[in-house]
């Protein structure tokens, strides 16, 4: 019979417990075992897609500590570029187009740590390439070159073109956002001297623009101006019964600067008493109005009746010299409609009226064997033309 005391027993199950503890730390520092608890990490980033030079979002407030506190943030931004934050929150902009991998470590007080990773798309802005000649004559086109640009991702590039600031082509009270030309190129025509400003907007698919503006001096042209002297000549003939008139118009003014003129109306020569016809200038702008009669001539002589009307020292000369317009229409417009040498321009309106066309009958019952007469109408107007040769500087 065996008699063991209590307290021996107690002994032996402190010391196997004692024994049990020792044992688990032993093993487990020999095994490699982790006490530690990690962390849950959370990751939002938004947008998840931008453009270069833009700033992604990356919210980690979500993320819990599981035990203890959240100590840290690490992140990696994927380009090469880190950071460490003691709050979840961050931002990040990215100036290069690429697919970037942004990773967030979390790290909590017991030593524990997780990661998680969200991907960010840049989409990279399109290189404009934009070539405009500095300076153009008036009349000349400018070409405009934007074919050398690119996108950087190889995508399809679209061309808005604003070629004229000064002018609102669509009406919508912008002049500065409207849409002329969608070509890579332009041929920009130019009617009038000054600076002529406008823009080139140019965008991929994916919401990239870039925007450049554009300036062209457009210069006017020099002419050298030689007034040369010119006879227009105009002739009529008809025939025209007593009572009867004839009218036509003419407009020399369009040919140059009108500086004199001679009218001769002449009749047929008859036997007899000579006809008398009266012969009518209306010149419309200037409400100038003139009439002559024909006269009988020495019969003897064989001289036919005739009238004879004449004007001179109309408009004063031109003078020669070098001139500037922007364009060689505009400068005979401008030289031709000078204040005070614009006299005679116009429609010039002539009438040959028959108011006696001799002889009569003899015998009043009988017809009158010549109610009327032939004639002839010669007008010889002087005008000064300006000629010009345009002059190339340089």
């Amino acid at each position: 019979m065996v008699v063991r005391n209590m307290g021996d027993s107690k002994k032996v199950k402190s010391f196997t417990l004692a024994g049990l503890m020792f044992l688990s730390i032993f093993l487990s520092g020999c095994i490699g075992l982790d006490s530690s608890v990690d962390p849950r990490a959370s990751l939002q980033a938004y947008p998840l897609s931008i453009q270069e030079g833009e700033t992604v979002t990356l919210d980690a407030t979500d993320c819990t500590a599981v035990e203890g506190v959240i100590t840290g943030f690490k992140w990696d931004f994927g380009d090469g570029q880190k950071a460490e934050t003691v709050i979840g929150f961050t931002t990040y902009t990215y100036d290069t187009f690429g697919v970037y991998t942004v990773t967030l470590t979390v790290e909590n007080s017991v030593g524990g740590q997780d990661q998680i990773s969200s991907s960010i798309s840049v989409n990279g802005a399109p290189v404009m390439n934009l070539t405009v000649p500095e300076q153009v004559k008036t009349g000349d086109a400018a070409f405009l070159d934007a074919s050398n640009s690119y996108d950087p991702e190889g995508k399809d590039l679209l061309y808005s073109w604003d070629l004229d600031w000064s002018r609102d082509s669509d009406a919508d009270g912008d002049q500065r956002n409207d849409i002329d030309a969608t070509t890579p190129t332009v041929l920009l025509p130019t009617n009038s001297s000054g600076k002529m400003k406008g823009s080139l907007v140019i965008s991929d698919l994916d919401g990239a623009t870039v925007t450049e503006t554009f300036s062209i001096e457009i210069i006017s042209r020099s002419f050298e101006v030689e007034w040369v002297t010119e006879e227009l000549t105009f002739t009529w003939s008809d025939y025209l019964e007593q009572g009867n008139q004839w009218e036509d118009s003419i407009s020399p003014g369009e040919e140059g600067r009108v500086m004199e003129f001679i009218a001769t109306l002449q009749l047929e020569q008859e036997l007899g008493p000579q006809d008398n016809f009266t012969l009518s200038l209306l010149i419309e702008n200037d409400n100038y109005k003139k009439t002559v009669q024909t006269e009988g001539g020495n019969i003897t002589a064989n001289e036919t009746a005739k009238g004879i009307m004449e004007r001179d020292s109309i408009n004063p000369a031109g003078e020669n010299g070098i001139y500037t317009a922007d364009s060689e229409e505009e400068l005979i417009n401008l030289l031709l409609g000078q204040a005070g040498s614009r006299t005679a321009q116009g429609v010039w309106t002539w009438t040959v009226f028959a108011q006696q066309a001799d002889p009569d009958s003899l015998i009043d019952t009988l017809p009158d064997p010549d109610p009327g007469n032939n004639w002839d109408l010669e007008v010889i107007v002087t005008i000064m033309r300006p000629e010009l040769t345009e002059i190339t500087f340089g």
